[in-house]
């Protein structure tokens, strides 16, 4: 039987043209429980949006929490195998503080994970998966990317001091060029690398333009490897009708702790914040003890709600 999508409210429907358009790049669909054990949150804590996290005692004695998360439930429960690529998908409930209340809630989240053997068709296909999902939120739209390795070899070259580096790398992800000329002036970072980290704070438009500023920036410091990559992703966009709305931003920074390659986010218009993010996070597997690769991004839909009488002109419903 056929649904009746007039019967569905905004969200309902984008989850499902998200779940169609993930079906129909191979996909498979992930389901979890309510709940895992504490511990993997607690120890991952600046991994998450929130670090409120609900807590419950179970029979046997051990702490349990309703999930604030999926990737760090898939990452568990997934068996590493880094010469295969596993490709899920999900619409789950989350449970945190939704951005703009102090409460707690039941959200919907939606994203896609690519864990094992990442290469750069998989990079590449997860960027056109975003700016996908993202047309199917809304008609107007905007989605920024960012290369971490380059950005972090800048910052690591112009100072060895850990919180030095840090301050920096704080004025970068706010655009604040002045905060970051401040910062390097008061350690001695010489005027060249100044220059250089400060470009780097506002290089922000179209890959057609901002991709041969920023390979000027890193000529003869060799960071091919990230630039290439950077390139090979974009390239999937090519052909799409969607590369009009993808901007470099070298100032999209997330934890270093967690993250590597290329990163991005999602915007919206009608909305203040990122309804998307996503990137590589190869790091957070290491420390979770896996080797494989890993790129993933998820979908706010609690975000959307905030789209209110504007409604999501760009969902599509013909393939679902």
């Amino acid at each position: 039987m056929k649904l009746n999508y007039d019967i569905l409210d905004d969200t309902e429907k984008i989850i499902f043209a998200l779940r169609a358009l993930y079906r129909d790049y191979g996909y498979a669909r992930y389901r979890m429980g309510k709940f895992e054990e504490y511990d993997l949150y607690g120890r991952n804590k600046d991994f998450l949006i929130s670090d409120n996290v609900i807590t419950f005692t179970d029979t046997n004695g051990k702490l349990m929490a309703l999930k604030p998360d999926v990737t760090l439930s898939i990452i568990k429960n997934h068996r590493d195998e880094p010469d295969t690529l596993r490709k899920l998908c999900y619409n789950e409930t989350v449970y945190r503080v939704s951005k703009g209340s102090n409460a707690f809630r039941e959200i919907m989240q939606a994203g896609v994970e690519c864990i094992g053997r990442v290469d750069a068709a998989c990079l590449g296909e997860m960027l056109l998966l975003a700016a996908k999902s993202l047309s199917l939120c809304a008609s107007g739209f905007v989605l920024e990317v960012s290369q971490l390795d380059v950005l972090l070899a800048f910052v690591n070259d112009a100072s060895d001091d850990g919180a030095v580096r840090r301050e920096i790398l704080k004025h970068i992800g706010e655009k604040n060029a002045h905060g970051v000329a401040e910062v390097c002036r008061a350690n001695g970072v010489s005027e060249e690398k100044t220059e250089a980290l400060q470009e780097l704070t506002g290089l922000y438009g179209a890959p057609e333009e901002a991709l041969p500023r920023l390979r000027a920036l890193c000529d003869g410091k060799g960071l091919d490897t990230g630039l290439y990559a950077l390139e090979d992703a974009l390239s999937a966009l090519k052909g799409s009708g969607l590369e009009d709305r993808v901007q470099i931003d070298l100032s999209s920074v997330s934890n270093t702790n967690y993250y590597n390659g290329i990163l991005f986010k999602g915007f919206v218009e009608g909305v203040p914040g990122s309804v998307l993010s996503g990137g590589q996070y190869d790091k957070l597997m290491r420390k979770m003890g896996k080797r494989s690769k890993a790129v993933g991004f998820a979908v706010y839909l609690d975000m959307l709600e905030r789209l209110g009488a504007t409604g999501n002109g760009g969902v599509i419903f013909d393939h679902a």
